[in-house]
């Protein structure tokens, strides 16, 4: 299923053209390091955006991105304007908050918003207040909730993409497991506390 998420999400709403910037919040998540390897396989800069040092470096070297921001050190803003000096066409956000507010920011002239999770606001006691719709507007952005389900009918046309470049090796993945299922909280509190890299699981 996040395959097919990165698939579709980025292909019908991000529309991504060779050439132009995709940047993916949670790089390092189920998701997100699909939607990066993606952007790269058809053309696109792919910027990912990832908590820590080690996530950043995955995200980077094993999956191939062409950068890897670390909004945990403090220096996204400045770190973002140099990794995207032409700006941004394409941002598939799974985290809100602060993150979407400052892409917002970034976004170029007819660019493409897919909104896909929202982790940032899960433990939230009050919701984010956005600063900077004003951009969806002045830069007259396509903003757009992802939900899998609304592509059932063609699971079958993303799993044969998937499955392809998989075989070829040009799409790697990587799964956190915890072991029986009294472990499952625990799997699911590091999931939401960002602790995983690609899919968790529990293992029975």
């Amino acid at each position: 299923m996040p395959g097919m998420t990165a698939y579709f999400g980025l292909k019908e709403i991000g529309q991504p053209k060779a050439g132009e910037t995709v940047v993916v919040s949670a790089a390092s998540g189920a998701v997100g390091s699909v939607v990066g390897q993606l952007a790269k396989l058809w053309g696109c800069r792919a910027v990912g955006i990832a908590g820590g040092r080690e996530k950043c470096d995955y995200v980077k070297h094993e999956l191939g991105f062409d950068a890897c921001l670390d909004y945990k050190a403090g220096n996204l803003r400045d770190e973002l304007k140099a990794a995207c000096p032409k700006g941004v066409d394409v941002y598939f956000d799974n985290v809100g908050g602060e993150i979407l507010d400052l892409l917002l920011t970034r976004m170029n002239l007819f660019g493409r918003i897919v909104v896909c999770g929202m982790i940032a606001e899960y433990n939230a006691t009050e919701p984010y207040r956005v600063k900077n719709l004003r951009a969806v507007l002045v830069n007259r952005l396509k903003l757009q909730g992802m939900i899998i389900f609304d592509w059932k009918d063609r699971y079958g046309e993303a799993l044969k993409a998937l499955a392809g470049y998989f075989a070829e090796g040009k799409l790697k993945y990587r799964e956190s497991v915890v072991q029986g299922l009294e472990n499952a909280p625990r799997g699911l509190m590091d999931l939401l506390n960002g602790k995983n890299f690609g899919k968790q699981l529990v293992k029975l």
